[in-house]
C-alpha cells in the first residue's frame, strides 16, 4: 500500500503530509476551539496512523517513525527536567520562601513598579549569560509572582518577559545556551575555527538590548491580563473584619500611630484596639500598643493571608488556647499535657483558607461567634467576618451572626471539604487557596540551591538534578503527592510529546533539509547580506517548531557551506544559526523556559504568538543591520 502511494504521490508523499501536519496542528493550536491536550494527542495519534500505513524505512528496511520512535518524546530529557522543575517550583512557592526576596527587589525598585520588574529582568538575563537558562528562570518564577502579587499585576503580564530575558541572556556567552554549546561543536567537527568565551558577546549584548526594550515596555501590553481565572482570590478588594492579638516579643510592641496609622500595619486598617478591658479607638493618640493588646482590623483576604504565613507575632484572640500557650512559652511556663503533641500536629498539617457563606437557614446566625460550637464541629478556625451591607466597628467575639454574612475560615483541607455537607454554611468553592507551608521554608530553600548548584556546575545531569530535587521537596513535606501531582500541567506533557514526534517526522521524511537546500538554492546569486538575513529569519521560523537543538545541528554545516561558496568568515554565519535558533519566542514549545513559565502565566499556544512573534522580527531586523557591519562585509 505504500508503495502504491509512492507512484500517486510522488516519493516526497511523506514530507508533504508531515507538512500538512504541521500546519493543522499548528492551526488548532492558534484558534483554540480544541483543548490542547485533545489537539496533541489527536496529532500524535494522526502521524502514528500515517506512518504505519505509509512507513518512512532505513536500509535495512526498520521503520524510523514507528510508534516506538514517534513516542519517545514522552520520555525526552529535556520534558522530565522541566516537568520535575515546576515540582521543584511550587515546592518553593508553596513554602513561601522567595517573599523576602521580592521585597527586597520592591524596595530596589521603590514606588516604580515597572523598574523593579526592569531590574529584575535584568539581573535574569545577565545571570542567564553565565549558567543554563532552565535554572536561572525557576530561581525567578516564584520572584515574579511575588513581585506581581505585591504590585497588583497579573502574573501573566511578567512571566513570558521573564523568559524571553532568560533566552535573550543565553545569545551572549558561549556557555549562555546549550545551542550555543553545539554549534561551537559542529564548527569543530566541520574542520572551522570554535568560537572563543566572548566572540559574539558584543552582537549579543546589542541584541538582548534592542529585544529587551520590546520585553520590558511592549510586550506586557500584548499579553493578557488573567488576574483570578484560575481562581486566585487574595488580589480583590473586599474587607473583612478580624481580630489579632499583639504576642509578647513582637514588633508590634511599643510602636505608636502616626496621624492615626500604624506604618507596621500598613496593608491593615485598626479600626480599634482593646487594651487592658478598655476600648480606644482612632486616632489612638498617645497610645503605645503593648503585649496582649487585641487590634480589630479590616483588611482584604490578602493582607490576612500575609498575616497568618508570616512571624508577625499576631494571633487570633477567638481561640484564647493559642493565646495562652504563647504567653506562657513567652514567660517560661510549662507546657499543658498534650500541647506539644497538638502544635506539632498543627504545625505539620496542610492549611487551608476559604470563604463560606451563612443561608437564611443557618443555626448560627443570631448567635456570637465564640458562643458557637462550630470550630469544634468543623474543625476549622474562622479568621475574619465580611458583611456586604456595612463595615462593623466592633470585636469579631462580640459580632452577632447574620445570613448573608461571609466568614474567612482556615482549615485542614479535609475539614474544608467536609463544610461541604455543613448544613449552617455555604462553601465558596472558588475562594479555596493553600496557605503557604513556611516552617518548611529553610529546608525547600536549602533543596533548591542544592539544585541549582549541582545542575548550574555540570556535578550532576540537569534531569537528575531535577527529579531529585522534586522527590525531596514532597520527601519533607513541603508538597503532598496530590500537590506535586498537580504541579505537573497535562498541557506542557502532551504538547511536547506531540511536537518531539513532529519534528522526528521533519528529520526522517526529509522535510526539515528539503526546506533548508530548498532556500538555499532560491539565493542562487544573491549577495552576503541578503542571504545571511534570509537564513537568519528562516531558522529563527523554524526554531520555534524544531527544536532548537535540531536547528542547531541541521543548519552549522548549511550555514558554514554558504559562506564559504561567499567568500566571508563562516564565523558570521555561524552567529546567525547562534542567534536564530535561540530565537524560541512565538511558540511555548520551541524552547524549555516557554514551558516552564506557560503554567505560571496561564498561557495559551496563541498569547507566545501574538507576543513573542513581534520579538522573532526585531532580533532579526537588528541582527540584519548589525551584523554585516560588524564582521566588515
Amino acid at each position: 500500500m505504500s508503495a502504491l502511494a509512492l507512484d500517486i504521490f510522488g516519493p516526497h508523499f511523506q514530507m508533504w503530509i508531515t507538512y500538512i501536519i504541521i500546519i493543522a496542528a499548528l492551526i488548532a493550536y492558534a484558534i483554540e476551539d480544541i483543548p490542547v491536550e485533545l489537539t496533541s494527542l489527536v496529532t500524535l495519534g494522526f502521524i502514528m496512523v500515517i506512518f504505519h500505513i505509509f512507513p518512512v524505512t532505513d536500509d535495512s528496511g526498520d521503520n524510523l517513525l514507528s510508534p516506538h520512535n514517534l513516542l519517545l518524546g514522552f520520555a525526552n530529557t529535556g520534558l522530565i527536567t522541566v516537568l520535575a522543575l515546576l515540582v521543584v517550583g511550587q515546592g518553593m512557592v508553596r513554602t513561601g520562601v522567595l517573599e523576602r526576596g521580592a521585597q527586597i527587589l520592591l524596595h530596589v525598585g521603590g514606588k516604580h513598579a515597572w523598574l523593579t520588574i526592569l531590574i529584575t529582568l535584568i539581573v535574569g538575563m545577565l545571570i542567564s549569560s553565565m549558567l543554563n537558562n532552565i535554572p536561572v528562570v525557576v530561581i525567578f518564577i516564584p520572584i515574579m509572582q511575588a513581585l506581581a502579587a505585591k504590585i497588583n499585576k497579573s502574573a501573566s503580564k511578567v512571566m513570558m518577559p521573564l523568559s524571553a530575558a532568560a533566552v535573550l541572556g543565553g545569545m551572549i556567552t558561549l556557555i549562555g545556551s546549550g545551542t550555543n554549546l553545539l554549534v561551537n561543536s559542529a564548527l569543530i567537527q566541520l574542520g572551522e575555527v570554535p568560537f572563543q568565551f566572548f566572540d559574539f558577546t558584543i552582537p549579543g549584548l546589542v541584541l538582548a538590548s534592542a529585544g529587551l526594550v520590546y520585553v520590558v515596555f511592549v510586550m506586557p501590553r500584548l499579553l493578557p491580563d488573567r488576574t483570578g481565572e484560575d481562581g486566585d482570590n487574595r488580589i480583590n478588594g473586599k474587607q473583612f473584619i478580624a481580630q489579632l492579638t499583639v504576642a509578647p516579643g513582637a514588633k508590634l510592641v511599643g510602636t505608636e500611630a502616626m496621624g492615626g496609622f500604624f506604618k507596621e500595619l500598613a496593608t491593615l486598617t485598626v479600626r480599634m484596639i482593646q487594651h487592658q478591658g478598655s476600648i480606644i479607638l482612632p486616632p489612638f493618640e498617645d497610645h503605645k500598643i503593648q503585649a496582649g493588646d487585641i487590634l480589630v482590623v479590616a483588611a482584604t483576604r490578602k493582607a490576612i493571608t500575609e498575616v497568618l504565613t508570616q512571624n508577625n507575632g499576631l494571633l487570633e484572640p477567638h481561640h484564647p488556647e493559642l493565646v495562652r500557650k504563647s504567653f506562657d512559652s513567652m514567660e517560661g511556663a510549662e507546657p499543658q499535657q498534650g500541647d506539644e503533641e497538638e502544635a506539632d500536629t498543627t504545625k505539620n498539617k496542610e492549611r487551608m483558607l476559604v470563604e463560606v457563606m451563612l443561608p437564611p437557614t443557618s443555626q448560627l446566625s443570631g448567635q456570637i461567634l465564640q458562643n458557637t460550637t462550630f470550630a469544634q464541629r468543623s474543625g476549622c478556625k474562622v479568621i475574619g467576618i465580611q458583611r456586604r451591607s456595612r463595615m462593623i466597628r466592633a470585636r469579631m467575639d462580640d459580632i452577632r451572626l447574620q445570613s448573608g454574612d461571609v466568614l474567612l475560615v482556615q482549615g485542614h483541607p479535609t475539614n474544608i471539604h467536609n463544610l461541604r455537607s455543613n448544613r449552617d454554611v455555604i462553601l465558596l468553592e472558588w475562594s479555596k487557596e493553600e496557605l503557604p507551608a513556611v516552617h518548611h521554608a529553610r529546608r525547600a530553600l536549602a533543596i533548591f540551591l542544592t539544585v541549582v548548584a549541582l545542575a548550574g556546575s555540570n556535578i550532576l545531569p540537569t534531569v537528575t538534578c531535577a527529579l531529585m530535587g522534586a522527590t525531596a521537596m514532597v520527601a519533607i513535606g513541603a508538597l503532598s503527592v496530590r500537590q506535586a501531582v498537580r504541579a505537573v500541567d497535562s498541557k506542557i506533557v502532551t504538547m511536547v510529546g506531540a511536537a518531539l514526534a513532529l519534528g522526528t517526522a521533519m528529520q526522517a521524511t526529509g522535510a526539515a533539509s528539503y526546506l533548508a537546500h530548498s532556500v538555499v538554492d532560491m539565493l542562487d546569486g544573491a549577495g552576503p547580506r541578503t542571504v545571511l538575513s534570509v537564513l537568519f529569519l528562516l531558522i529563527a521560523l523554524l526554531t520555534n517548531v524544531l527544536s532548537t537543538q535540531t536547528c542547531a545541528v541541521l543548519f552549522t554545516p548549511i550555514a558554514v557551506s554558504m559562506a564559504t561558496e561567499l567568500g566571508v568568515d563562516p564565523r558570521s554565519f555561524a552567529v546567525a544559526v547562534v542567534f536564530a535558533a535561540n530565537c524560541a519566542f512565538a511558540t511555548p514549545i520551541g524552547y524549555q523556559t516557554n514551558l516552564l513559565v506557560m503554567a505560571p502565566g496561564r498561557y495559551t499556544f496563541k498569547d507566545f504568538i501574538i507576543a513573542g512573534t513581534p520579538l522573532v522580527f526585531i532580533i532579526w531586523i537588528v541582527f540584519s543591520l548589525f551584523i554585516p557591519v560588524f564582521y566588515g562585509f
